[in-house]
């Protein structure tokens, strides 16, 4: 018999968060070897009578094949994949593999080209914009090891994070997003974090299931060239397989001038991809409760309990500033107490204090509202 934790979970993706119609084409990508999820979502997306697509994609397999890339290859890779996502009204992605680092080995210049040359056209300019999408982790022992847990206890973790009542949680952000919407000035700041912007008339888009597995953000951006200051960065974050912590940036007038971590070299080699990769295109506010902890993977520390994100990179046409770039870095900033504490200021009224929401519209957004 099924886990019917997994049926409820493909049930939700299927009706909820990409809401398929009858005659709708869906493409589900799997990295990794599970299958049981694969399954039921196929006979979910049956269900609705939409027309299932699958893709199996094992990392060992794509390292391989980036290691011996040319600009060709990659061109035609694009292109027959765009193809394909261009017929596509929905799309489930699903990260199952067994080791985060698989493409680590892969040489800096390759990842570039890929992300430049494949991920930029087939994922951020065709399925963001033009498809209804989700992605999802799925628990493994891969998981569990990067959250220093058993993998039955990361299960129960993770169904209760991942089948969390979404549209209870979809209403309780209408107060944020309404205040981030009136908003003109922000500052945040912490321990090695002072920083201020703008985020006047860009707009904020709630997330609550319909794009991410586990979810629990509000998203906007700064205004390009409005941000001034610091932020020290305290989540371990994982880009193209390398492990990066102590991330900090210095911005002047909009650009990050000054960039240190632990690989200050390589973190500047991504910076310079390309002229958005050292301005920020998205600021969003996290509050999953369930989630607590970093774990180097980025759908769950995103939405950590009392954290930020600040990432550098392409903007979202849905709250744009206007930053176009082959990179989208989601770097994450814990307000905790156990983090060091912070605070969030919208237009000087203090919002946020060490990871709670101090305004009373904005209280069925802390941790014990949420579960």
């Amino acid at each position: 018999m099924k886990d019917p934790r997994v049926l409820k979970l493909a049930e939700n993706l299927v009706g909820y968060s990409v809401e398929v119609q009858p005659g709708e084409n869906v493409l589900i990508e799997m990295i990794g070897g599970e299958r049981d999820l694969l399954n039921a979502i196929i006979h979910e997306v049956g269900k609705k009578g939409g027309n299932v697509f699958v893709q199996l994609t094992d990392r060992k397999v794509q390292s391989a094949m980036l290691r011996h890339a040319t600009k060709e290859m990659l061109e035609t890779w694009a292109e027959i994949d765009l193809n394909r996502m261009k017929q596509m009204h929905c799309y489930i992605g699903i990260r199952a593999g067994e080791n985060v680092n698989d493409l680590s080995d892969v040489p800096e210049e390759k990842m570039k080209m890929y992300n430049s040359i494949y991920q930029h056209a087939v994922h951020s300019e065709q399925r963001v914009k033009h498809t209804k999408w989700v992605v999802l982790r799925y628990p493994n022992d891969s998981m569990a090891q990067l959250a220093n847990i058993s993998t039955e206890a990361f299960e129960d973790f993770y169904f209760d994070v991942c089948n969390l009542d979404y549209a209870k949680m979809d209403k309780a952000q209408d107060a944020l997003a309404d205040l981030m919407n009136r908003t003109d000035k922000v500052r945040i700041k912490g321990p090695g974090t002072d920083l201020n912007f703008s985020i006047k008339q860009i707009g904020a888009v709630k997330c609550s299931g319909q794009c991410n597995i586990p979810d629990g953000e509000v998203y906007s951006a700064p205004v390009r060239d409005s941000v001034n200051g610091t932020i020290s960065y305290n989540a371990q974050t994982l880009y193209n397989g390398i492990t990066f912590e102590n991330v900090k940036f210095r911005f002047e007038n909009g650009k990050i001038v000054e960039a240190t971590s632990n690989d200050t070299k390589r973190l500047n080699d991504i910076l310079d991809s390309d002229e958005g990769a050292r301005y920020i295109g998205e600021f969003a506010i996290g509050f999953n409760p369930y989630i607590l902890h970093p774990m180097k993977d980025i759908l769950f520390d995103e939405k950590i309990a009392g954290s930020l994100h600040f990432t550098p990179g392409q903007a979202y046409e849905t709250a744009d500033n206007g930053n176009r770039s082959s990179i989208h870095w989601d770097l994450v900033l814990i307000q905790r107490p156990e983090y060091g504490g912070g605070e969030i200021y919208f237009d000087d009224v203090l919002i946020r204090k060490d990871g709670i929401f101090v305004l009373p519209e904005l209280e069925p957004l802390n941790p014990e509202n949420l579960k």
